[in-house]
């Protein structure tokens, strides 16, 4: 049978598969459309299969919002070239409509199976590396920030005693540099109180070391042992962090909630935070 243009051109619409696979599908299955499809699949999980350890150091997080749902993945790839093709961009979205279309907790196969078609077409490893979902009540509000083409993501959601807060522009304003807070200065924790003792101890433990050799006091090094401490939970936890935005006497982010709170007579703070980079470890 004669493998005309127009089928080969009909084929790859239907399954976004290379020109030059196309073609090969349909002579060996002699024109058959679904015997292609067929045989396209089966050449895409080899593709898969050659590509598997290949470092998906690339990538690209999106986030994407449906009612009072919100969905946060992290796709990754071989190269920065890919993670801004609009076939992978497009992928990104599907795979978080689904997620939250259909109330996915954890990766499925059948969301990997998403990434593998891809894969077969772009002839790229990529890897479905993690997702987050997110629901608020009434009285919760979250801030979405996206970054360099999706290199960083985040999603911080608040609390307020009071929804009508919400519409407030002001708190709009201060809950999206929350969210620009979090992707510049990447918090480990909220807040101080969530900081386990065992890493508190251990961090005591080196602070003590660095100070054993001054010649002062025991209950001065001490001292300095706690300040140290001290200072390094406002680089490590949110709440305690001096604020990057609009901040001329250098509050944290907790002292300006406090003063937010008492302008405005409401009572709102930080519930919780994601940030995900892609290709990275964090």
């Amino acid at each position: 049978m004669e493998i005309t243009l127009s089928m080969i051109k009909q084929l790859r619409e239907s399954t976004h598969a290379g020109i030059m696979d196309c073609k090969k599908a349909l002579i060996q299955s002699n024109g058959d459309f679904a015997a292609a499809e067929k045989v396209l699949k089966e050449m895409g999980l080899a593709a898969v299969a050659k590509r598997v350890d290949r470092s998906t150091n690339e990538g690209r997080v999106t986030i994407l919002q449906k009612g009072n749902k919100y969905a946060m993945i992290d796709i990754t790839c071989e190269t920065d070239f890919v993670a801004k093709n609009n076939e992978f961009i497009n992928l990104g979205e599907k795979i978080a409509e689904r997620i939250l279309d259909e109330g996915y907790t954890e990766i499925d196969p059948s969301l990997n199976e998403m990434v593998n078609g891809l894969i077969a077409t772009i002839n790229e490893n990529m890897k479905l590396k993690r997702f987050a979902v997110t629901e608020c009540s009434p009285t919760q509000y979250v801030s979405t920030y996206i970054h360099g083409e999706g290199k960083i993501g985040v999603l911080v959601k608040f609390n307020a005693d009071k929804a009508e807060i919400f519409e407030d522009e002001a708190f709009k304003d201060f809950a999206f540099k929350c969210a620009l807070q979090v992707c510049a200065q990447d918090p480990v924790y909220l807040d101080g109180k969530d900081v386990p003792k065992e890493y508190c101890d251990e961090q005591l433990d080196i602070f003590r070391k660095q100070v054993e050799s001054l010649d002062k006091p025991e209950n001065v090094k001490e001292g300095i042992v706690k300040g140290k401490l001290a200072k390094f939970l406002t680089e490590i936890c949110l709440n305690q962090q001096v604020f990057d935005f609009d901040n001329p006497d250098g509050l944290s982010v907790e002292k300006l909630f406090a003063k937010f709170n008492k302008e405005h007579g409401c009572k709102v703070s930080i519930d919780s935070y994601i940030r995900y980079r892609a290709g990275g470890n964090d």
